[in-house]
């Protein structure tokens, strides 16, 4: 249960409440009681009084409580975000709703999906020339929304239940719904009116942009949801980025063979073996810089999670190769005032997407200044194409909005610019993965919905759920839709070796 945004939320609250007593005096308890038996308990007591003409008591208690946030915020304690998400009242109508309602009746009435549309009295309404079907229960919520917020107002509807996938969460419907949307994003709003995009979307809120101390808020706001959240539909590995099959069509292949592959691979880019001093940037729970060590690596992996840091290091230790890693809790920029050319290899998976387009050229100057001559760096990078990075690199998403605040995807484009620009680093192998991620985010997002009771009992309500859901399925589509896509690629330093 979510109390406080600077408390997890492990555990479950027990509230002992007995009848008064017979001077009308009143005591209640409260008890947190951790998974790991762990007990703390609170008593509050009084007794019955007239209310004052001015709460001054109350405004007092609601000062210091400000007070001591603001003091926990500047000590910098990890923030809990509240799990479930404010939407807000329903907006009302007007133009915008209208407009939103016809160019949806349009783009959909070319598309391959099917969307009923339950009128007041009963009556349904059919859109669409056939395929993967959605239900919209309140049709004039969602235009509202549309009209409003857009694409985030899309992704809100479906949070409150306006509209839904025509099927069992987790069966894939909304995924293949949303992938055919995906295809033809460009082309759903007409050109003229595409003109007019600026006037209306929203902007990237600065309090997301990524500097230090935004960063650390940002990562977690995510990271640090829970562990039990994350376990609860990630593989044994806790990889939480694409896998590698070998037939991403493969509807049964392993997800830990496929995951392991993806890090042996990252890992054989960049030379990792016995020996070898290797940074991690975004350790996740430690399952790459586990395989590391195996090899024989001395692997030092940072994060700005306090909650992955702290199961990766218990994962580590369980793994026999606590003396061979190290998990600090640093901002990668930290490392350059640390001596430079300390590592022979470099590996960061799907960490440069949260960095922002502002620091791209901090992220890779760090890079190149950690890295020892003649060594290799690898990553592996969400990515979108160039032209479309452009345009929407200022706006605020569904994504950016309730689950990765800040995120920002390179094209990898961007990435040669940057690199060329900044550093003596030039890409000297790419890997597309897209498909193989869809696969991934389609197993993830199955786990996820059979995991619903065990997410309940986290503490999360039935909105994140369903935010959750649309977000897993959101991604897939754009994967699979090949909207945004998937790289590992590996730096060198050509100069080195043409001397």
């Amino acid at each position: 249960m979510y109390v406080s945004p600077f408390h997890g939320t492990d555990g479950h609250y027990e509230v002992l409440a007995p009848p008064p007593g017979p001077d009308g005096r009143l005591r209640l308890g409260v008890r947190l009681v951790t998974d790991d038996g762990a007990r703390f308990d609170a008593t509050l007591d009084g007794v019955p009084a007239d209310p004052p003409r001015l709460p001054l008591a109350g405004l007092r208690g609601a000062a210091l409580i400000r007070a001591h946030g603001i003091a926990l915020w500047a000590r910098r304690v990890p923030v809990q975000p509240r799990p479930e998400a404010a939407l807000g009242p329903v907006p009302t109508g007007g133009i915008a709703a209208r407009v939103a309602e016809r160019l949806f009746r349009t783009a959909v009435g070319r598309l391959a999906v099917t969307v009923r549309l339950e009128h007041a009295g009963g009556h349904v309404e059919v859109l669409g020339r056939g395929g993967p079907a959605i239900v919209v229960r309140r049709p004039d919520e969602l235009f509202a929304r549309l009209g409003r917020d857009q694409l985030i107002g899309f992704g809100e509807a479906y949070m409150t239940g306006a509209w839904a996938e025509d099927g069992v969460p987790g069966d894939g419907v909304l995924g293949d719904f949303l992938t055919v949307l995906a295809a033809e994003l460009t082309t759903l709003v007409p050109r003229p009116l595409q003109r007019l995009r600026g006037l209306v979307v929203t902007r990237l809120p600065r309090s997301q942009r990524g500097t230090q101390d935004n960063t650390r808020a940002n990562v977690a706001h995510h990271y640090d949801l829970s562990n039990d959240l994350f376990a609860a539909f990630l593989d044994p590995t806790l990889s939480y980025s694409s896998a590698l099959f070998t037939d991403p069509d493969s509807p049964s292949e392993d997800l830990v063979a496929a995951q392991h592959r993806k890090i042996d691979r990252l890992l054989d880019q960049a030379g990792v073996g016995a020996g070898t001093r290797l940074l991690e940037i975004g350790t996740g729970w430690g399952e790459l810089a586990i395989r590391a060590a195996a090899r024989g690596a001395e692997v030092r992996s940072i994060t700005l999670s306090v909650e992955q840091q702290e199961l990766a290091r218990e994962r580590i230790a369980a793994a026999g190769h606590a003396d061979r890693v190290r998990v600090d809790l640093c901002d990668y920029r930290a490392l350059l005032d640390e001596p430079g050319a300390a590592y022979d290899a470099v590996v960061s998976v799907e960490m440069i997407e949260a960095v922002g387009q502002e620091f791209w050229p901090a992220y890779f100057r760090t890079l190149d200044h950690v890295l020892a001559p003649g060594g290799r760096v690898a990553i592996q990078a969400i990515t979108m194409p160039h032209d479309r990075m452009l345009a929407t690199r200022s706006t605020h998403t569904f994504i950016t909005k309730y689950v990765f605040p800040g995120g920002a995807l390179p094209s990898v484009r961007a990435i040669d610019e940057v690199t060329r620009a900044h550093t003596g680093l030039r890409i000297a192998d790419d890997l597309a993965i897209g498909p193989h991620y869809a696969t991934t985010l389609r197993r993830w997002d199955e786990a996820f919905t059979a995991a619903h009771d065990e997410v309940t009992r986290l503490g999360f309500d039935e909105t994140f759920a369903r935010m959750w859901h649309f977000y897993l399925e959101y991604c897939r589509a754009g994967f699979a839709a090949g909207y945004i896509d998937d790289h590992q690629l590996t730096f060198t330093r050509p100069d080195e070796e043409s001397r």
